[in-house]
């Protein structure tokens, strides 16, 4: 029993090993052994048993640098080591109210195609939503002339609370039922393993790995859509709760038996701010047509509407309070706030940053910086490939480890 325990310890030890080494080489790009070894402060002997264990499962590759190539010097040239980028085809899928959009990329993170497909309907039937989900990646595959047998893994980002490590949905707007576990579902029609995910957590990914939360330790990213998400980074890693039920600045509470929200609670952020609590705001306050979209709202607001400017105003002021809230909870290096071009920019006016600043507690340093992030579906959809490259790379590295058993 020990031995097999000691042995159990040491094959856990190796794979944290190939995962760090593949980490590194996947952050530098390309990078020899010794500065491996150097940079994870591990023996060189460690390194060149990881290394040809990724080697051998075609994980990364050998490529002579080109200082080396270019050098007349005598002796051996340095081997350079980087991520194989044709080993594995991952696909990233952002499920939003009215669209999935899907992005296609190699091992490397490389951008092969993205496809954007409407939906018909918000929410599905969980069994809906996987074969959705199945005919939308047949489409996104097809349109770069690959199959979905091809692809060795998928990442799906839905709103909602999600516990990513049991692919489990406590609650999401997308699906029509509560507490699913979709693994068995999109089993049944996937050919490759399938991880869901919060999507403020990708978007929070995709800013860590691609965007403004590059370098950073500490920070958090909030996202503005149909409803209002949260993706916290600590110590360079998500944080998502025991429960994966972390991080919903959408459903903190901001006023007691208030606004019915689309969790189903009363008084949350999210139901003052939300695409659909605008709305639903304007409707009650409009004598004249009522608007329809966020971008009626917009354009009665810049045409003087004093109703819709109003429900701005407030909607501004509700997240102000929320976001001087988040500063006093964690004091993060930054906070970025995400969303489409051209329909939050009144959730960071002058006014908005006026109160939260005069809610934060009083301290003579500065307040952490508040950038502003526009992009669309496609840069949640890299998220989503990022993690899903993540999780591939970790199955893969557990294939070792029991192939070596």
């Amino acid at each position: 029993m020990l031995k097999s325990k000691a042995s159990s310890n040491a094959t856990d030890q190796r794979n944290v090993t190939r995962l760090r080494v593949l980490e590194k080489i996947r952050a530098t790009g390309t990078i020899s052994r010794i500065d491996i070894a150097s940079a994870l402060e591990t023996s060189p002997a460690t390194i060149t048993t990881a290394t040809a264990d990724l080697l051998s499962a075609g994980l990364i590759e050998e490529i002579e640098s080109e200082t080396s190539s270019k050098s007349a010097r005598r002796g051996r040239p340095r081997v350079q080591l980087k991520l194989n980028g044709a080993s594995h085809l991952i696909a990233g899928v952002k499920v939003a109210r009215q669209q999935v959009s899907v992005i296609l990329v190699d091992f490397e993170g490389t951008e092969i195609t993205s496809y954007t497909h409407p939906l018909d309907q918000a929410r599905m039937a969980p069994d809906a939503f996987a074969k959705k989900i199945r005919a939308v990646l047949d489409q996104a595959c097809a349109s770069a002339n690959r199959s979905l047998a091809d692809l060795s893994g998928v990442c799906i980002g839905i709103a909602g609370l999600i516990d990513a490590n049991q692919n489990f949905v406590h609650w999401s707007s997308s699906l029509t039922e509560r507490n699913v576990d979709l693994s068995p579902l999109l089993s049944e029609v996937l050919p490759c393993p399938a991880f869901i995910e919060n999507d403020a957590n990708l978007v929070a990914k995709a800013e860590q790995l691609f965007g403004l939360g590059k370098g950073l330790k500490n920070f958090l990213v909030v996202t503005i859509e149909h409803g209002i998400g949260l993706g916290i980074v600590l110590d360079g890693k998500l944080y998502r709760g025991e429960r994966g039920c972390g991080a919903e600045f959408g459903h903190l509470k901001v006023q007691l038996d208030g606004a019915l929200c689309q969790c189903g609670q009363r008084g949350c952020l999210e139901a003052y701010v939300g695409e659909y609590a605008l709305i639903r705001e304007a409707t009650i306050a409009s004598e004249a047509t009522d608007p329809r979209t966020l971008v009626d709202i917009l354009a009665a607001a810049k045409a003087g509407d004093a109703r819709s400017i109003s429900v701005l105003a407030r909607a501004g002021q509700m997240f102000g309070m929320g976001v001087s809230n988040l500063i006093n909870l964690f004091d993060p290096e930054c906070i970025i706030l995400s969303g489409a071009r051209g329909r939050f920019d009144y959730l960071h006016s002058d006014e908005v940053m006026a109160r939260v600043q005069n809610g934060v507690v009083s301290v003579d340093a500065p307040l952490p910086e508040i950038k502003v992030n526009h992009w669309g579906d496609s840069m949640w959809a890299k998220g989503a490939a990022a993690y899903g490259i993540e999780q591939v790379s970790i199955l893969k590295v557990r294939e070792l480890a029991a192939h070596a058993n």
